[in-house]
């Protein structure tokens, strides 16, 4: 089953859009940013239609920040690349993967600890910093399969984690794809009400884009 589902991913690696060698913004992360690719409607191709300039992609679904390897792991997706901005996201893979809905407080801690300043997710951001690059971290929004479960409580407590370590940096923005995602809204999402319908990457590219223009 595990070859069966890694064959396409690796399709879809392979026709990835890559990383432009003038591109001063590069998207990472899981199958949110991922999703609607290979239409040529996934968040970097969106972004890329509204900014009107080169911009790199190097997303995958199954993505995670704490394990998987290759580009199925997010810091190495980012391996080697230097750009101004870096637009990502990531976490929900490691929650899945390691935790239950109501079990996940060792998972978020080592993703990010209370305070934002531990984990994976923070060494993450203050190596993409040192190398001088503003960071976008797009936060989840609410998927229609997941609305009103339990699962809607470790990304509220990721969301919180987020916020003050974006807080800490003027260099780090966090944006909360909830203020434009309605789960009731069917229209922003794929047939599996999890992953951004064509209409759903392109609201993210929306709200991610005036950052960009600054």
């Amino acid at each position: 089953m595990k070859r069966l589902i890694l064959f396409p991913l690796l399709l879809l690696a392979a026709c990835g859009r890559g990383v432009p060698e003038d591109a001063r913004i590069v998207v990472a992360g899981d199958s949110v940013m991922a999703w609607n690719r290979s239409a040529g409607g996934s968040v970097a191709d969106r972004l890329e239609a509204e900014l009107r300039e080169p911009v790199g992609d190097v997303s995958l679904p199954l993505a995670r920040v704490m394990s998987g390897a290759g580009p199925l792991n997010i810091p190495s997706q980012l391996s080697g690349v230097t750009a101004p901005w870096i637009v990502l996201n990531g976490g929900a893979n490691d929650l899945a993967g390691r935790c239950e809905c109501s079990d996940c407080g060792d998972v978020l801690d080592q993703l990010i600890t209370e305070d934002g300043t531990g984990g994976a997710i923070p060494a993450l951001v203050g190596d993409l910093r040192q190398r001088g690059a503003q960071v976008i971290w797009a936060d989840y929004y609410t998927a229609p399969a997941y609305a009103g479960t339990s699962c809607e409580a470790p990304y509220q407590v990721l969301e919180t984690r987020l916020g003050r370590m974006a807080a800490a940096d003027a260099g780090v923005t966090l944006v909360d794809m909830d203020e434009r995602f309605r789960p009731d809204d069917l229209t922003l999402f794929a047939s599996d009400k999890t992953h951004p319908s064509p209409k759903g990457s392109a609201r993210i590219a929306e709200q991610i884009a005036p950052l960009l223009k600054r």
